[in-house]
């Protein structure tokens, strides 16, 4: 876990373990989060709901604080019977990778500037928001957009320190903190897709166009 070339917060490179779990193949969907909205009138939609830029039904959902988010992953849970929940940062760094450990990005050193499809992606469908879920090649494990598209919300609270005191085992971040962190790329920086250690931290209640999440879950049942 994290990269000796990235940024102070990523380092030091050290070993994890983290228990099986699931976790989704795709980011929410504004369809997906609109079920939620409909069997939960007391949350409010996000604020780019009407937005024809981020309304398309398998765009995924954006503009939701980490509160909201949770709040998603209860109803799920709720719903489902299922331990539904936000992953870790560990969890999804080990999902980004796709079994490649030491790489940069999912298909390994490449810049993504040289990648056969980010030049169409760049010029068609990431000018105004981010593309549909599951346009672009899935990792090893099958999971799209992984890297790219929207920062998706994390479990931990923040620490750009956390790495020098990480347990060894299913790591879970501070125990208390002022940002909550989040991974991956986004359709609003100049360079998309971002590299599988790289790090990034909100305080929890913002709500921003380029934020989105997965669901993970356990394993057992509840």
């Amino acid at each position: 876990m994290g990269c000796a070339a990235g940024q102070d917060n990523e380092k030091p490179v050290h070993r994890v373990w983290v228990d099986e779990f699931l976790l989704a193949d795709r980011q929410v969907t504004n369809a997906d989060y609109g079920c939620f909205l409909r069997d939960n009138p007391s949350f409010l939609p996000p604020p780019f709901w009407t937005d024809p830029a981020f309304n398309h039904p398998e765009q995924p959902v954006v503009g939701m604080s980490w509160h909201e988010a949770v709040g998603y992953c209860g109803w799920l849970r709720a719903s489902s019977g299922r331990k539904f929940r936000l992953p870790t940062e560990a969890e999804w760094e080990r999902a980004a990778r796709g079994g490649r450990e030491e790489t940069l990005f999912p298909w390994g050193d490449t810049p993504p500037q040289s990648l056969p499809s980010y030049a169409d992606r760049c010029a068609g469908r990431w000018k105004t928001g981010p593309e549909p879920v599951g346009r672009a090649e899935p990792n090893a494990y099958g999971l799209y957009n992984m890297c790219d598209n929207v920062h998706e919300w994390c479990s931990d609270w923040y620490a750009p320190d956390y790495y020098a005191v990480s347990p060894k085992r299913n790591p879970g971040g501070p125990e208390t903190g002022e940002r909550r962190a989040s991974r991956g790329g986004s359709w609003r920086h100049h360079v998309k897709m971002s590299r599988c250690a790289a790090r990034s931290s909100i305080p929890p209640e913002f709500k921003y166009a380029d934020y989105g999440f997965r669901v993970a879950c356990d394993v057992a049942l509840v």
